[in-house]
């Protein structure tokens, strides 16, 4: 019987966590993953965690922290969608498994959920690596929530501009009913709109339904060949493309980073994609950082192309830097670690660099972490500007088209 991907990536959570354990009788340090293993972006996780582990494994293997600790790596499945499970896959790494800092969550009403429920109120550090809603910029966190991946307020700002820039004048949009779907079409559609677009239809509408031809109807009424769809490719996304096109409605489908995932091209089919699909999507920039983790992530056979996963590496190594310069697993002083290692001025590290990190930080020597998606100068809120990717489906699979001014 075959796995599915999701079948798979618990199996390799599985057996991560039995290495982990054999080879340490008791790990001191643990930086746990909160990722939507299940739900509607089932699809996009399994990379994200991947490339989080991959920068566990460049740590371990080069003397781990804190003077030989090895770093272990709990995870907690959110759903994406469930308030609740979120906020109870989190309590459990803060308050049972005792985790020294997290990385995500992954959407935003769970990083939401699992900061106000139990991140923050045990002082824990979270860095979302795919976050993107400017929600997550208002939380009351006490400097406690980051994120390697622009907000939303960005990237909606860039998609707007790019779409008007290849003479898209007009649009209709849907957007998924939550954090994500909502800030994101807010960003979108204030930007297009200041600049000169019309969008003909703003429409919601909730995840994770059978049959979407009642709002379809209503945006095909507009007459407008261009539809927008912010949502996850898993779910309502995939529903909403594969159900227009079955009923001949709309010439071409725009989307943003949620739908830059395997399970949209498996779900509808790239013969339907083919040069009809443009996207937007943080993206890594072409810097030293990046380079170098695209050859870690060749060596460690992870696909390094895979939304938000270069953002993932970050979020592990990011933290990993900010425990040894915080010289312990404690979780009081972190925050403050983290920004250290983040900024400038300081040596840089790239990707991988562990050996040099340390002797760097033993020294009392400042670093400043160049990583994968990046910089990562945290402004006041935890926030990076990020740079946004043009995506498009070709001969069916995503490829870039580079990358988008703001």
């Amino acid at each position: 019987m075959n796995k599915s991907p999701v079948q798979k990536s618990l199996v390799a959570m599985a057996v991560a966590a039995s290495a982990l354990a054999m080879g340490s009788a008791q790990a001191e340090v643990k930086v746990g993953f909160l990722g939507g293993f299940t739900g509607p972006i089932e699809t996009l996780t399994p990379p994200v965690y991947d490339a989080a582990q991959l920068a566990i494994q460049h740590v371990n293997e080069q003397g781990g922290v804190l003077g030989g600790e090895q770093i272990s790596m709990p995870s907690g499945d959110t759903t994406c969608s469930d308030a609740s499970a979120a906020s109870n896959a989190a309590d459990r790494l803060v308050n049972s498994e005792q985790v020294t800092a997290i990385v995500g969550a992954l959407c935003t009403g769970a990083t939401i959920a699992a900061a106000n429920n139990a991140a923050i109120p045990g002082g824990v550090v979270m860095v979302s690596p795919a976050s993107t809603a400017p929600a997550v910029t208002e939380l009351d966190d006490n400097d406690l929530v980051f994120r390697t991946v622009p907000s939303d307020a960005f990237q909606g700002e860039a998609l707007a501009k790019m779409l008007l820039e290849k003479g898209i004048d007009e649009v209709a949009v849907t957007y998924v009913n939550n954090d994500y779907g909502r800030g994101l079409a807010d960003a979108f559609v204030a930007t297009y709109e200041a600049e000169g677009g019309t969008v003909a239809e703003n429409l919601a509408h909730e995840d994770n339904r059978a049959d979407y031809r009642s709002e379809l109807g209503t945006l095909s009424a507009t007459g407008v060949p261009d539809l927008v769809v912010l949502a996850y490719g898993d779910t309502s996304g995939q529903t909403v493309v594969r159900q227009a096109y079955e009923s001949g409605m709309f010439n071409r489908y725009i989307g943003a980073d949620g739908m830059v995932i395997s399970g949209l091209l498996d779900g509808v089919g790239e013969e339907v994609l083919n040069d009809s699909f443009i996207a937007t999507r943080p993206g890594n920039p072409d810097s030293p950082g990046t380079e170098r983790f695209v050859e870690l992530a060749e060596a460690g056979e992870i696909s390094h192309e895979a939304v938000f996963a270069g953002q993932g590496y970050d979020a592990a190594f990011l933290l990993a830097l900010a425990i040894e310069q915080n010289g312990s697993a404690e979780r009081e002083g972190l925050s403050e670690a983290l920004r250290s290692v983040s900024s400038a001025p300081g040596e840089v590290i790239l990707p991988g660099e562990w050996d040099k990190a340390l002797e760097l930080i033993a020294a009392g020597e400042e670093i400043n972490y160049e990583g994968a998606s990046g910089s990562h100068e945290f402004d006041e809120k935890g926030d990076v500007p990020g740079i946004v990717e043009e995506m498009a489906v070709e001969d069916g699979k995503f490829v870039s088209k580079g990358f988008l001014d703001k």
